[in-house]
């Protein structure tokens, strides 16, 4: 898997005024809000060219799309905030794929702080979603670097004519290719979900202790047989499980076209498979995960 040698991350705070030092109200509130040690890394961060803030008439932006946003779980009242802006602050972060994702919780300690002294929404760019005060304070990492993977994942799904199409919307944020899986059958909706969010942790730990070891790889070779569990499960939502029952799935490294030929201008992505064929693979997987209730 190729290693981007750079990560981006990007969040509006919609405002209806134009403060009069940006830098400044961030270095006061991210001071003000934000626990240490995160708030020693932000801080830095602020001080740097990695961290940018861009405060500019709402109109000189992109509209940020509210359509997308009501989808991904925007309030009335959150939309009218967004409409109604005069400005928009774009806090921007970039920095090198690893632990820790500076680029990310910086953004988003920065952006949250801003929102919550202003009163003001913050946008999620990479989703779209507007992020509420409570989910910014949760989802940032406490004093030892753990965070919730849900609270950075998205998992959208539709439905098709031979069931459910899942991807991941997340995982590119750590430099990943997201994940995906097709013809879900409608009763496994949820379990299957449950058990993308654990594979999603589990993937990303391996990346993550891929990069730390190899420190500026610009490939990281990862299997293709992945083993997830209920304790996967369990940390994507930030708790504990005792119990150690895995799975095995497949993973194959295709693109947005749905090809796995190679293609420059295609993102790439995961798709997940059963490690064995057969007319009831994600059945029989969430079955031996979960229980034999859940078909």
């Amino acid at each position: 898997m190729p290693v981007p040698e750079t990560l981006h991350a990007t969040y509006a705070v919609a405002l209806v005024a134009d403060p009069a030092d940006p830098r400044e109200l961030a270095r006061a509130q991210v001071a003000l809000r934000v626990a240490p040690p995160l708030r020693d890394l932000v801080l830095r961060m602020l001080d740097s060219p990695m961290l940018t803030l861009d405060l500019r008439p709402a109109d000189e932006f992109p509209p940020l799309p509210t359509d997308l946003l009501a989808v991904y779980g925007a309030s009335p009242g959150e939309l009218a905030d967004v409409r109604a802006a005069s400005h928009v602050l774009a806090v921007r972060a970039a920095y090198r794929p690893g632990r820790p994702p500076a680029h990310e919780w910086a953004t988003r300690a920065v952006a949250g702080a801003i929102g919550a002294a202003l009163s003001a929404p913050v946008i999620d760019v990479f989703t779209p979603q507007v992020l509420s005060p409570e989910h910014l304070r949760r989802s940032l990492p406490d004093a030892d670097g753990n965070t919730r993977l849900t609270d950075w994942m998205l998992l959208p799904h539709t439905a098709g004519p031979h069931g459910f199409w899942f991807t991941t919307k997340g995982l590119a944020r750590f430099g990943l290719p997201e994940l995906q899986t097709e013809h879900v059958p409608p009763a496994l909706v949820e379990p299957w979900g449950r058990l993308l969010n654990g594979l999603a942790r589990r993937l990303l730990d391996l990346w993550l202790d891929e990069l730390h070891a190899g420190q500026q790889r610009v490939f990281v070779e990862l299997p293709e047989l992945i083993s997830v569990g209920l304790q996967d499960v369990a940390a994507a939502h930030g708790v504990e499980e005792p119990m150690r029952r895995e799975v095995t799935v497949r993973l194959r490294l295709d693109d947005e076209r749905g090809s796995d030929e190679p293609d420059d201008g295609a993102e790439p992505l995961l798709t997940v498979l059963a490690a064995d064929d057969g007319p009831d693979r994600l059945e029989s997987l969430c079955a031996a995960l979960f229980g034999t209730g859940v078909s």
